[in-house]
């Protein structure tokens, strides 16, 4: 397993503020989007793709590429951060972005953004769709991974376990699952609306080897997809424990976040808490 050094770790902390502070400023600017979900998956996103993916933003097609999902698609302004932050895009493609002219749509459209691998939009089918591309690669040959991130609502959906009993079934090795674990969905906490408690022991009992994380730990993340590498007979899940709203004080935990738009004052605000820029 590589370690990661402390300049490494400092790196990736700084990716993980730039995506949230991006995702801010894309949702306000837009009018629309989803803060709470994006700024949980910060770290995991800047783990993804300054560290663990192997990706080429100018050969976005490269068949040996590595394959990234984001299920929970609502997340997509945190996605379109880590995406336009790695280079495969231009940030100020994202001004109108939702807009019919504009490639990058209010969830990622695998047709119109680069480095996008599944459209989204209705929750749940990541883990299936993730499972079908791991399957197709084994029989190709084709030494990609794929990595599906979820949200622990979404895991209300029962097709996720119908993609995950079919990741098993077939030792689907490759695949990473990794659950946002924060227990806050759009009507309110997760374990008041429809509880998923014992998250871990329902993807072992799906036949998956499961590693439990503190999902904001850049160290923690990268160890877990490093020790996926080592698992050769099952599908790996990642759960990641995080907060909604991460780094921001009053968006933290707050179901009112899941889709609401700050302001001109909240975003000064929310920028200064994670020591951003306004403009």
């Amino acid at each position: 397993m590589m370690c990661l050094t402390e300049k490494q770790i400092i790196a990736l902390e700084d990716k993980a503020r730039s995506i949230r502070a991006d995702s801010l400023r894309f949702i306000h600017t837009r009018g629309a989007g989803h803060p709470g979900g994006a700024l949980s998956a910060a770290e995991i996103l800047a783990v993804l793709y300054f560290h663990t993916l192997r990706i080429d933003p100018k050969n976005p097609s490269l068949e040996t590429r590595d394959r990234f999902i984001l299920s929970k698609g609502h997340a997509s302004a945190a996605l379109y951060a880590a995406l336009s932050r790695r280079g495969y895009f231009d940030a100020r493609e994202l001004d109108n972005w939702g807009e019919v002219d504009c490639p990058h749509q209010g969830h990622p459209d695998r047709f119109k953004t680069p480095g996008v691998e599944m459209n989204s939009g209705i929750l749940g089918h990541g883990v299936a769709v993730g499972a079908g591309l791991t399957l197709a690669a084994r029989m190709s040959k084709n030494p990609c991974r794929t990595y599906v991130l979820l949200g622990d609502g979404e895991c209300q959906a029962g097709i996720v376990w119908e993609g995950a009993a079919t990741a098993a079934k077939y030792h689907l090795n490759s695949l990473v699952a990794i659950v946002d674990l924060n227990d806050v969905q759009l009507d309110g906490p997760v374990h008041e609306i429809m509880p998923m408690e014992h998250m871990a022991d329902r993807w072992k009992a799906c036949g998956w080897q499961v590693i439990e994380i503190n999902g904001h730990n850049v160290r923690q993340i990268a160890e877990a997809f490093d020790l996926a590498l080592e698992i050769h007979d099952k599908p790996v899940c990642v759960i990641a424990r995080t907060t909604k709203g991460k780094g921001v004080s009053f968006m933290e935990n707050d179901s009112n976040w899941h889709g609401n738009v700050p302001n001109a004052e909240q975003l000064k605000q929310a920028l200064h808490e994670l020591g951003a820029e306004v403009n």
